[in-house]
Order: C-alpha cells, then sequence, then structure tokens
C-alpha cells in the first residue's frame, strides 16, 4: 500500500467517502484548483466533482474562493478533522435528542407486542422423532409433560429418553407424565420403567386403555403430537409434527390437565398389579 492509499484509507476510516478522501488529498498534495482539472486529474466527470466538493465544504474540509471562476482549496488538515469531528458530535447530539423524541411518542403509542414465528416440522419415523425430543432436552427450563401410549417407555428407554427424563427432574425440572400400563403386569419391563421414573422424582399417572393423542410439551412452547402410528418400534413410520407455537402447545397443556385429573397415580395403579399377581400366584 502506498502512502497516498494508506492516507486514503485512514480518511475513509475518520467518515469520509472514498470519493471525498482522494478529492480532498488531491487538493492537498497539488493546491487549488477549479472543478474541471479536478476532473480530468481523477477521472470522473465535473458533476460528480461538484457533488463531492459540496459535500466536502459541508464538512468543513474544502472552503471556495470568492472570485470567479471558483478555485477550491483544501482546509489545512488540523483544521479539517477538527471540523468533521465537530459535525460528527453535533450529529449524535441531534440523533440523541430525536431518540428522546421517539421514546416519548413511543410511551404515548399503543404499538402491539412483537410476535414470535412458529416452526412446524412433520416428523415421519420414531427414530426421528427420539432424536429431535433428544436435541431438546437440555434447553428444557421449567416443565416438561407427556402422555405415552402402551409400549412407547422401552422403546424410549432403548433410544435414552426415561435417563433424559431423570436427568430433567435433577436440574430441577418438573417432569409429569401419563402412561397406559393396563396391558402389563407389575413384573413388565414398562411397570419397572414407570417405577423408575418415579424413584427418579418424576410424577407418573396412569390412565388405562388410553386411547386419545400421544404427545409432549416442553415449558408450554415446544411441543410434539403423533397423529398416526401402526406400532411401537424405532424404525416404525409415523405422522407426528414438531411445534415451537405457543398457542398449539396451550391447547395441548390443557388437554393434559384434564387427562392428569382423571387418571390415576402410577404408585397406586403398580400397588393393584402387584395384589393382582399375587393373588393370581396364589
Amino acid at each position: 500500500m502506498t502512502s497516498d492509499d494508506e492516507f486514503t484509507h485512514r480518511l475513509i476510516g475518520f467518515g469520509l467517502s472514498e470519493k471525498e478522501a482522494q478529492l480532498y488529498l488531491h487538493l492537498l498534495e497539488y493546491g487549488p484548483k477549479t472543478p474541471s482539472p479536478l476532473a480530468k486529474s481523477l477521472h470522473t466527470y465535473r458533476e460528480d466533482i461538484h457533488r463531492t466538493l459540496t459535500s466536502l465544504i459541508d464538512k468543513g474540509m474544502v472552503r471556495p474562493s470568492l472570485e470567479s471562476p471558483t478555485v477550491y482549496a483544501a482546509v489545512d488538515l488540523d483544521t479539517a478533522l477538527d471540523s468533521a469531528v465537530k459535525k460528527h458530535e453535533s450529529e449524535l447530539r441531534e440523533m440523541e435528542a430525536r431518540k428522546q423524541e421517539l421514546q416519548e411518542l413511543a410511551k404515548r403509542q399503543q404499538f402491539r407486542p412483537p410476535q414470535e414465528v412458529s416452526t412446524f416440522k412433520i416428523i415421519k419415523n420414531m427414530k426421528e422423532l427420539v432424536g429431535i425430543s433428544l436435541s431438546r432436552t437440555a434447553s428444557i427450563k421449567e416443565e416438561h409433560v407427556f402422555v405415552f401410549p402402551t409400549g412407547a417407555l422401552p422403546i424410549g428407554a432403548l433410544a435414552g429418553i426415561t435417563e433424559a427424563f431423570t436427568t430433567l427432574v435433577a436440574r430441577g425440572v418438573r417432569v409429569r407424565g401419563i402412561v397406559d400400563i393396563s396391558g402389563t403386569d407389575a413384573s413388565s419391563a414398562e411397570t419397572e420403567l414407570v417405577q423408575e421414573l418415579l424413584d427418579g422424582g418424576a410424577d407418573i399417572r396412569c390412565f388405562d386403555r388410553y386411547q386419545g393423542l400421544s404427545f409432549s410439551v416442553s415449558d408450554r412452547k415446544t411441543c410434539v403430537s403423533i397423529i398416526n402410528v401402526q406400532r411401537i418400534s424405532l424404525g416404525a413410520p409415523i405422522t407426528a409434527i414438531w411445534a415451537d407455537d405457543q398457542t398449539y402447545a396451550k391447547c395441548l397443556t390443557s388437554t393434559f390437565e384434564l387427562l392428569w385429573a382423571q387418571a390415576v397415580p402410577a404408585a397406586q395403579r403398580i400397588k393393584e398389579l402387584l395384589e393382582e399377581r399375587t393373588r393370581t400366584l396364589g
């Protein structure tokens, strides 16, 4: 980089445009000029030179002569830079005043609050569903609720879902779930997993012969709902919706609370299964 290029670069960094910096440097180096020779030396048009000179005059970096034809001279560097600084300071003060005026006007206006853009995603297989659910676990802060059909817990356990629930509880997240274990017994893997969740601090209830929608909701905002599933396995095709939408999540949460009020505490249901098994064996 030549000394002229460096000087021009520094002027641009000071707030001048490239054309302004080149013209001002030219006047510093070669003295006062009229527009025509300036246009020829800088390889541009007279109209372009006039616009740039007007801008530099406004910045206090160039002054025109009183005689005709008008000759333009560069103001000495120190004076020019001081003038540019004062102009920036004046502009900043003006912007601050406008900012305060706008803030006062905003207080009197009834602006609508900004709305978040909702995101929806179609999920086509159980493996993808489990992957998305696990990836979102770290972002859950306050509450996670879920409704699982029969057979979902063992599949979730294989993928790490039940372990993730226990981790959430350890972080202080409230975890509540509704499961259907009516087709199992006290020694089944599903019943044992429910007990593990209870031991880990999750609040689980049972809804026998549940035929409704399976879903989960995190922090009353992010949710997953299973629309169609043929069988419960990691490779099974499904139709599910993942959504980051507060309205949809609120609807699912309301559904969960209705089911929760009808469901039986899991500890009680497991006890009933144990008593039933004892009677059968006896």
